[in-house]
């Protein structure tokens, strides 16, 4: 284990021209690293319907179930790939964790470029899932020690609209591919091509990261441009080392912040993830038709990726640092946002604008949660095992969600159904809060301790 050193850094300092040049890189490379992550997750998403069509239509005949099991198969080592992360990013590096995900992945889609059965689906998918648990710790461990405390909310704030961008690009390029090809060749080279040329395109992102992409700025020559020892924002305590043991990444583990973190993540990715999954069918169901439900539904996310950018500039400019307060603050606001749905429900298109107040106010702590706030929360070095850890237990919330979901709208009156499941995202927000309560008030406490 390398020992510790000291790294004090007077941060009111100008930054060199170097390192001006290479964050710049940093952060070009770092935001098309994460899209280059969706390309080579998000293409099985929109092969799905040729996948499960019968062989006679030209699909592959898997079947909606066996499809539904393969995408569980991903959403479960994508979970249990994220802890596996956290450890092997804190001890080698994000580095490792991009060009090693990243590479690893784009192996997987080739497979199910030529694949054609349910078994080999299955069984690379669930390993596409580990991989792919590299890209968003990787990606935040990368860029945390190239920004300092006063800027990087707002710079996160924007970095993070990553995930929007791969996901256009994936859902252009895949499905451009997949029905010109399936028009002209038939739908098993439509899906074969849109796997084969998302891979090209973050192979040549792959590249991008190879040569742009340094830890920090030490690894280049260059003096470091974060102060390491500065604590004064930290409510976890722990090893500033390059490198830890496994010990040592166990009491990041399960020091009480970073679970409550993770519980706090859970509710987030719960709702996000059962607004992205259910919101068109629920305006449908609400007497809206299905062309208006998808386009309508698209408010929730527009009004998020404002959430998360306003987020990251109220982190900086307004609050200090106190990411805590920001999320408290904003799951106030989610919790409104869902009062307002259970009071417009009635009407679909007030409830399409009032399901976005509900992603303005959620989408902020989901960036802050596994973005600005686990940088602050145990140092810079310490962040890709935070981003991890917290990320793992929120990966659990889109695994449950869909089911209970599922099952309060099968059998029951549509209405009754969409009523009942806006009551139990009502009482996921609530839990947020409660759960952002106890985490603001254990932070009060280690600061007055702190002096």
């Amino acid at each position: 284990m390398t020992g510790h050193v000291s790294t004090a850094v007077n941060e009111d300092t100008c930054l060199s021209r170097e390192q001006q040049l290479w964050r710049i890189k940093i952060l070009v490379s770092t935001y098309f690293g994460y899209a280059g992550f969706y390309l080579v997750r998000k293409v099985f998403t929109i092969c799905k319907s040729t996948l499960a069509a019968p062989v006679e239509e030209g699909g592959y005949g898997m079947g909606f179930e066996a499809v539904a099991n393969i995408w569980t198969a991903y959403l479960v080592a994508y979970m249990l790939g994220m802890f596996i992360s956290s450890f092997i990013g804190r001890k080698w590096g994000p580095r490792v964790l991009l060009l090693g995900g990243l590479g690893l992945s784009m192996v997987c889609n080739i497979v199910f470029g030529f694949a054609n059965s349910y078994t080999t689906f299955l069984v690379f998918m669930f390993f596409n899932g580990l991989v792919q648990a590299a890209g968003w710790p990787g990606t935040v461990g990368a860029v945390s020690e190239w920004l300092r405390k006063n800027e990087r909310g707002t710079i996160m704030g924007f970095w993070s609209t990553n995930y929007v961008v791969g996901n256009i690009v994936v859902k252009n390029l895949g499905g451009f591919l997949l029905a010109t090809c399936s028009i002209n060749y038939g739908g098993y080279m439509g899906v074969r091509y849109s796997f084969l040329g998302c891979t090209l395109l973050a192979f040549a992102i792959w590249w991008l990261l190879f040569f742009w992409q340094r830890n920090k700025p030490q690894d280049l020559g260059l003096a470091p441009i974060v102060d390491l020892e500065q604590k004064a924002d930290r409510s976890v305590t722990a090893s500033l080392a390059e490198r830890v043991t496994f010990r040592q990444y166990l009491d990041l583990l399960l020091n009480p912040v970073v679970p409550l973190m993770g519980c706090c993540y859970f509710c987030v990715k719960f709702l996000r993830y059962a607004l992205d999954s259910w919101l068109p069918t629920f305006l449908d169901l609400q007497g809206m038709d299905i062309g208006r439900a998808a386009y309508y539904s698209a408010i929730f996310d527009y009004a998020g990726l404002a959430g998360a950018i306003v987020a990251g500039v109220a982190l900086d400019r307004l609050f200090k640092g106190r990411w805590e307060r920001v999320c408290l603050l904003m799951g106030l606001g989610t919790v409104a946002g869902y009062l307002a749905v259970a009071r417009f429900g009635a009407n679909p298109y007030a409830l399409a604008f009032t399901y976005g107040l509900v992603g303005f106010m959620l989408y902020g702590p989901d960036t802050l949660l596994c973005g600005a706030g686990s940088v602050i929360v145990a140092g810079e070095r310490n962040a890709v095992a935070v981003a991890g850890i917290v990320n793992g237990m929120g990966s659990i919330g889109p695994i449950v969600q869909e089911q209970i979901i599922g099952r309060l709208m099968g059998g029951r009156d549509p209405l009754q159904a969409v009523r009942l499941s806006n009551l139990l995202g009502l009482s996921i927000s609530v839990f947020f809060v409660i759960f952002m309560a106890f985490i603001a008030w254990q932070v009060v406490r280690l600061r007055k301790r702190q002096g």
